[in-house]
């Protein structure tokens, strides 16, 4: 069965990568205070293999305060308490996960993850790299680019993700556990105060700082690129002829980047599966 994950690993590389590439596009641009940012978050990723909540917040901050100089003392008030209320209580609760058991600490930290991370259903995987295998070590390199491959061959969202880890640390319970902390931030703060965010969301310092966060977060995809790529191609333990499993992986790497680049809309899922098949029957026979 391992061996149908040979392929998938670098595939699923190939694929973030090309989504980084468009995200960068779409979302930075020419802006040179977000391109600066995204840089900043990029190389902070790469150097210290893990993401930063606190650099998140601070390129918000620092968005919001260059583009919409706030009034002080008048106009401070509101808009900062609000947007950083909720990252300083997940913060100091992290510093109690350490007083419960495994579903306890599953809970604190996927909902930790549902309620600070920004952008697409790939802003996730770098934030749940640095504290799964990172920090916590309830998986390793390869377990956890496995269990992101599954949720990419799979129906739904990347996001899903969360249920396939949760499964592996702590069986069903963990998944549900993981599952559910992760998505029930996303209900209490989108779908509750819809009414208020239809109303100010367009204000200019709420998107300012929306603006910057966002940047940091596509930063850290592009770096988490390069931390999962180097760990995915040079530093697996696989039992097989080492030079032959790199240049296949190299391979796969490269058709997948070529494919996604030509054929714009070619199912990500399908791809997955042809390298997984690849790896089967290379590896197998």
């Amino acid at each position: 069965m391992q061996t149908v994950f040979y392929g998938v690993g670098a595939s699923v590389i190939a694929i973030i990568t090309i989504s980084a590439y468009k995200l960068t596009r779409k979302t930075i641009g020419k802006d040179w205070l977000l391109g600066t940012i995204y840089l900043i978050s990029a190389v902070m990723t790469v150097w210290t293999e893990s993401e930063s909540v606190l650099l998140f917040l601070g390129a918000g901050l620092v968005t919001w305060l260059i583009r919409t100089p706030p009034q002080f003392p008048r106009r401070l008030s509101k808009t900062a308490a609000s947007l950083m209320a909720l990252p300083l209580g997940a913060a100091l609760s992290e510093n109690s996960a350490g007083e419960f058991e495994t579903l306890g600490r599953l809970a604190l930290f996927f909902a930790k993850a549902g309620a600070l991370v920004f952008g697409s259903g790939l802003a996730i995987v770098p934030f749940l790299y640095s504290g799964v295998v990172e920090e916590y070590r309830w998986l390793n390199d390869q377990q956890f680019l496995d269990a992101v491959a599954v949720a990419m061959i799979t129906p739904g969202p990347v996001v899903i993700t969360v249920g396939f880890i949760g499964y592996l640390v702590d069986g069903f319970a963990g998944a549900s556990v993981a599952a559910l902390a992760t998505f029930l931030p996303c209900y209490l703060l989108t779908i509750l105060p819809a009414p208020y965010f239809k109303k100010h969301g367009k204000r200019p310092g709420i998107v300012a700082f929306v603006d910057g966060v966002t940047a940091a977060a596509i930063g850290a995809i592009a770096g988490s690129v390069v931390v999962l790529g180097r760990r995915t191609m040079f530093k697996d333990g696989w039992p097989a002829d080492v030079s032959q499993l790199l240049v296949f992986k190299l391979l796969v790497f490269a058709v997948t980047l070529a494919l996604l680049w030509k054929f714009k809309k070619l199912p990500e899922p399908l791809i997955v599966l042809g390298a997984a098949i690849l790896g089967l029957i290379v590896f197998r026979w």
